[in-house]
């Protein structure tokens, strides 16, 4: 493998803002699907947070295939739901950005905390950013579920070894969370200012 396995996400990064620098529907979400791989080799571990990502990225892409022009912009599903009162809909675009941008801010606190503790276990650093991230917002019942998962992930040892590939995985790692995390607070940042940042799951 040329790079390690984030090599391909942080090439596409450089295209997620236009010159004026709003974000780009299209390169966001193949940033977002360029993150999946790196989940499957967490194994039964991430199941449930790869399926929900798959699942709101399949969502925000059907809406921007069927008028590319109209969902340019990243924004623009939100501004359409926000004039039609659909935002709220635990079925709408909006509601799917909010979950997919969740999941990432879990997955960039997550190689956060393995790029800066290299004496933490696994199941530690995914803790850690779980309950930085995602626990707020889950309720019991996925809350239990995560907690159960996490009890999968891999050796740390070893999952660094796979990622690796031939290039150098703590800088890239780094780099991945330094150059994501902004474009993740964008979106947060766009999402509170239409009152739609605080969603709970239902």
């Amino acid at each position: 493998m040329e790079g390690t396995l984030f090599s391909p996400a942080l090439e596409g990064m450089k295209d997620v803002k236009s010159e004026h620098g709003e974000l780009m529907t299209k390169p966001f979400l193949e940033v977002c699907k360029l993150v999946l791989p790196i989940l499957d080799k967490f194994g039964a571990a991430m199941t449930v947070v790869k399926s929900d990502i798959s699942g709101n990225i399949a969502r925000l892409e059907s809406k921007y295939n069927d008028n590319p022009s109209r969902f340019n912009y990243l924004y623009s599903f939100v501004q359409a739901e926000v004039e039609i009162k659909t935002a709220k809909s635990s079925s709408s675009c909006t509601n799917g950005l909010l979950w997919l941008t969740r999941a990432m801010d879990f997955i960039v606190v997550l190689f956060h905390n393995l790029a800066q503790h290299q004496d933490w276990p696994m199941s530690q650093a995914c803790n850690d950013s779980y309950s930085k991230t995602l626990k707020k917002w889950h309720g019991w019942l996925a809350s239990s579920s995560f907690t159960v998962a996490i009890k999968l992930a891999p050796d740390r040892k070893k999952f660094m070894e796979v990622i690796s590939g031939n290039g150098d995985i703590n800088s890239d790692m780094e780099k991945f969370c330094t150059t994501f995390s902004p474009i993740l607070q964008q979106i947060h940042k766009f999402l509170t200012s239409v009152g739609l940042d605080s969603m709970k799951a239902s």
